[in-house]
This record gives C-alpha cells, sequence and structure tokens, in this order.
C-alpha cells in the first residue's frame, strides 16, 4: 500500500491506511469496532477516535495503533482510552511489540474525569509492558497533554517533519506566560531531536513507517529474547583509519569510520542531534544487530559532556534491556570541565553511564581508536569497569592525562628551574608518552587485553560478540 500522490492540498492518510501502510501487505486486521469516527466525504473508521489491530512487520506479530484527528481533535476519552489498554494488554500476553500512531489533542474535554483516567490507565499499561517487548511510538501531527506523556513513556520516539509534541500548546502559553510561540517553536521536531524526546525525525509518514520497521528488525520480539539475526553484508569500505586524520588534534566524523566496520555500512542512529558529541546506532555485524556508543570528536573534540553522558547511559540500559551486544569506539580527551558542567550535574550524568555500562548483562567490546584519558577512559566501558574485551589501535593514546599536562604535575618543579624551556618539555612529554600512553603499554600493563590492526576491527568485533553471546 503507498500514500496518495500529492495533490494541491495533500490528503492525509487516514489511521486504517497508516496500520496498512505499517504491516505486511494484507496482514493487518483491525479489533474493537465502536463508534464511528469520520469527516465528511471520508470513509468511516471503527472505534471512538482510535483504530486499533493487529497485523505482522517483517513476518513478525506486531499490535498497533492510530489515533484519528478528524473526530474530535483525537482527543482520549473513555472508550478510546480503552481501546488502547485493550490492544497493549494483547500484545503483553502475546508478547508482540506494539506500534502506536499518535496525533491527540489531549484528554477529551467533555469527559472529564473519566478522560484523565483513561491517561492513567494507559501510561500504567505502557510502564508494565517495557518489561514485556518493545514500544515504538510515531508523531503524526499535533499531539498535547496525555498525547504527548503517552509516546515519552514508549522506548522510541519517531516524528514526521510535521509534528508538533508538547503539554502546553501556545495559547495556554500566551495566557499564562504572555509568551509568543508558534507550535513548531514550542515543539517541533527540531525542538524535541535536540532534547533528546525523540530518537527519530522522518520528512513524511510514508518514511516514518520504514525507519519503524527497520528499527523494529533490530530489536527482539519480546523482551528476554536475543534480537534477530540477518543474512552478514560486507562493510563499506576496507580501512576504517580513513577518516582519522594523522594529527591528533584535527577532528573527524566517528560515523565515517563505524561505516566501515558494519553491515552495509548502515547506521540507524538515534538522536542524532541530542548531545551530538556521543553518538548512539543500532546495526549489524556479522548479520548480528549491536549497539555502537561513540566519542564524535567532529564535535567538542569527543569530549564527555553532562548531556552526552546521560545520552549514552540511557542507551546503555535499553540495549541491555533488548539483549542487544554493544560495541563501544573511544576517542575522548575525558569529561568537559567547568562551572557550567558541574552546574548541569556533570557528576551524576557520569556516574549514570558508569552504572549503566558497569550493570549491563550483554556482551560489551571496546575499541580505542586514537585517545581516551582520565575518567572518560574508565567511563567508556572500561575492562576494569567490567567490559568482556577490549582492544586498541597501535597508535592509540591510553592514560590519565595527555602528556604534555602530565609533565607539568609529574615535573614541575624541574621546568620551573629550566624556565619552562619548551626543548625539555617536549623531552619529558615524549618520554611520559613511551613509557605510559601508548596502547603496547597498556597491553603490557593488562588495562587492554589487545593492540590490533584497525583493518582486523570488524573481524575481531564479529568474533568477540559472537563467541560472548554464545557463552
Amino acid at each position: 500500500m503507498t500514500l496518495a500522490a500529492p495533490q494541491a492540498k495533500t490528503r492525509q492518510p487516514s489511521p486504517s491506511e497508516r496500520l496498512e501502510l505499517l504491516c505486511d501487505a494484507g496482514s493487518f486486521l483491525p479489533l474493537r469496532s465502536g463508534a464511528l469516527s469520520s469527516s465528511v466525504g471520508e470513509k468511516a473508521e471503527p472505534g471512538d477516535g482510535v483504530v486499533v489491530g493487529a497485523g505482522r512487520v517483517g513476518g513478525r506479530p506486531v499490535f498497533c495503533y492510530a489515533q484519528d484527528p478528524r473526530f474530535m481533535g483525537g482527543s482520549l476519552g473513555e472508550v478510546h482510552a480503552d481501546s488502547i489498554v485493550r490492544v497493549m494488554d494483547l500484545a503483553g500476553r502475546a508478547k508482540a511489540p506494539v506500534i502506536g500512531f499518535i496525533e491527540s489533542g489531549g484528554a477529551r474535554l467533555q469527559e472529564g474525569h473519566a478522560a484523565l483516567g483513561g491517561y492513567g490507565r494507559i501510561f500504567r499499561a505502557s510502564v508494565e509492558l517495557s518489561a514485556q517487548v518493545p514500544q515504538i511510538s510515531i508523531i503524526t501531527g499535533v499531539s498535547a497533554g496525555g498525547g504527548s506523556y503517552s509516546p515519552a513513556l514508549t522506548d522510541f520516539v519517531l516524528m514526521t517533519d510535521q509534528a508538533r509534541m508538547f503539554l502546553t500548546g501556545p495559547r495556554i502559553v500566551r495566557e499564562a506566560l504572555g509568551e509568543e510561540v508558534t507550535m513548531e517553536e514550542l515543539g517541533g521536531p527540531a525542538v524535541h531531536g535536540q532534547n533528546g524526546v525523540c530518537q527519530l525525525v522522518a520528512p513524511s509518514e510514508a518514511d516514518a513507517v520504514g525507519l519503524a520497521r527497520e528499527l523494529l528488525a533490530l530489536l527482539p520480539q519480546r523482551i528476554g529474547e536475543p534480537a534477530p539475526v540477518a543474512a552478514p553484508a560486507e562493510a563499506t569500505g576496507d580501512d576504517p583509519t580513513a577518516p582519522v586524520p594523522a594529527e591528533r588534534r584535527r577532528v573527524y566524523d566517528v560515523r565515517d569510520v563505524a561505516r566501515r566496520i558494519v553491515d552495509g555500512g548502515r547506521l540507524l542512529e538515534l538522536a542524532p542531534r541530542w548531545a551530538s558529541n556521543m553518538v548512539t546506532a543500532l546495526a549489524r555485524i556479522d548479520g548480528r544487530p549491536v549497539g555502537l556508543v561513540a566519542n564524535q570528536p567532529w564535535r567538542f573534540g569527543g569530549v564527555i559532556d553532562a548531556q552526552a553522558a546521560e545520552k549514552a547511559a540511557l542507551f546503555v540500559q535499553a540495549c541491555d534491556r533488548f539483549r542487544i551486544p554493544l560495541a563501544v569506539l573511544v576517542d575522548t580527551p575525558g569529561f568537559m570541565p567547568g562551572r557550567r558542567q558541574e552546574s548541569a550535574g556533570v557528576i551524576r550524568h557520569g556516574a549514570s553511564l558508569l552504572r549503566a555500562f558497569a550493570g549491563a548483562t550483554v556482551p560489551r567490546v571496546t575499541v580505542v581508536l586514537r585517545k581516551a584519558y582520565g575518567g572518560a577512559v574508565i567511563t567508556m566501558n572500561s575492562k576494569d569497569l567490567g567490559a568482556d574485551m577490549v582492544f586498541a589501535w597501535p597508535g592509540a593514546e591510553i592514560g590519565i592525562m595527555a602528556a604534555e599536562q602530565a609533565v607539568g604535575v609529574v615535573h614541575r618543579r624541574r621546568l620551573a628551574a629550566v624556565d619552562q624551556d619548551g626543548g625539555v618539555r617536549a623531552d619529558l612529554a615524549a618520554a611520559y608518552a613511551e613509557d605510559h600512553l601508548t596502547a603496547q603499554a597498556a597491553a603490557a600493563s593488562g588495562f587492554i587485553d589487545q593492540v590490533i590492526a584497525p583493518a582486523d576491527t570488524r573481524e575481531r568485533l564479529g568474533w568477540a560478540i559472537s563467541s560472548l553471546e554464545d557463552l
């Protein structure tokens, strides 16, 4: 099934059409027919402003629902809530994922407490489902109030470019605060893509459905099962070091390295606009789904700040819950210093990332690409934190701090005596780096397991993950 061709004013697909587009051809079956929701000249839809049902995605059973903004703005009433809770209950029993198309004006004012109670039941059902199956929300239009909380409780939120999501709309903001703001400025995908509420943004509903299907293919059918394995595909490019500059101070895009490691060069990056100095993505290596966590030197030199730590911690926890092995690519000078970061709770968020890695039970493999210093090298899935295997490229530097800064502390008095002579400092830095910072020194001390050729990175990651999964 395809969306209708654009007209002078593009007709939005009906809820049933959205669900049929999501599911494999001919597999969607509606449930709970009730009151009719329709507008003049359009086909009536079953349900009190929502269509619910079951189908298959990639041959796998799913339960799904789509709200109908044509019926009272997609607002949620008691019967509407009953339908969603019913389909979530069935998903829990069948241990099948749930996918919802969200477009709602929030609780239905005409129903008062019954509408509020309906949202409470949906929230509780979603939290209970989080221990059983994956949940994906696709925001297709304007969603306010409970219509924004509901998707935020699910595992993944996708927004189209036309979607808007907020707790209180522009009119209430204007009345309460005297602030003039548009719906896009208040809750468009640019806003929620940067604050981490939304993990994926698509230009159209058809594209959003495609991303949801791709995402679902990388997730397990139920919590506790391994994610499905696909046929392996070759990586794009043979040399993962090609994007990495020879000069250590120059930046590069770590995603270009990752694409040379994963199957088909395909990364499904999650929340790319939020804390972009940390990359979180789903991919495959030798057909097996992996969760990729990587410092991004292209942004702030790969330094870890409070938001980056929070983003990575949430992703690691999600991968652990979905039994998706973790591949960690490290290139960071450390944590971001300064008053602003301390005020932002970088200690708390950094500790959350430590807790996430240390508590993860899935296979965890780390590769140090270029540099890793201080607390950041520990936090990024170090061996002593519980990583199953840690590799490093031959030119990687690993230690407490960079050589220039280290000799300024270790040899402070000597450097002061020679009046900070540049030649002496350079010689001391070179000697310190040779003794303490090389990948070979880290391997000799047992801090890493093995120094590997960059060209072998994909093979070593694939071998490690498959070996650990079989244990």
